[in-house]
């Protein structure tokens, strides 16, 4: 959903997450990367998505590159692991390198959804001070 966000308004995405769970297979990572042409062909044409090229052949993409990440480190989460700690801008060149599509903005979001980097909870709040304390470099 992230993608078809780019640009656009949440509550647009909102209104259309019921077509684009089903239109993409529930974002089943298996499925959409075996998206063939024929399916980025049924993706555009359905008018109840998000209908733009770029968009549609990332989510193809990028859920081929999710399969190869979890063949090579055993999940996306290890692969995260594995490169973190990294500032802002890092983790942007990296997800700029491996994904299609993805810029600052999806990528601070995303991080600091899993708490990767600050910014989802307030400073004074319990699970940000934990947080903290797994990554000192936040305090820089």
């Amino acid at each position: 959903m992230e993608i078809n966000q780019a640009g656009l308004s949440w509550e647009t995405i909102l209104k259309k997450e019921d077509n684009l769970r089903n239109a993409y297979s529930n974002f089943s990572i298996k499925k959409v990367a075996a998206y063939t042409e024929k399916d980025r062909e049924r993706l555009l044409a359905d008018a109840g998505i998000i209908r733009n090229k770029l968009k549609v052949n990332a989510a193809i993409v990028n859920a081929q590159a999710i399969l190869a990440i979890q063949e090579e480190f055993g999940s996306f989460e290890n692969w995260l692991e594995y490169h973190h700690p990294k500032t802002l801008q890092e983790w942007m060149k990296l997800f700029k390198k491996t994904f299609k599509f993805t810029g600052g903005e999806i990528v601070n979001e995303f991080l600091m959804s899993i708490g990767y980097l600050p910014g989802a909870h307030s400073k004074n709040c319990d699970i940000y001070q934990k947080i903290l304390k797994e990554n000192p470099m936040w305090n820089q």
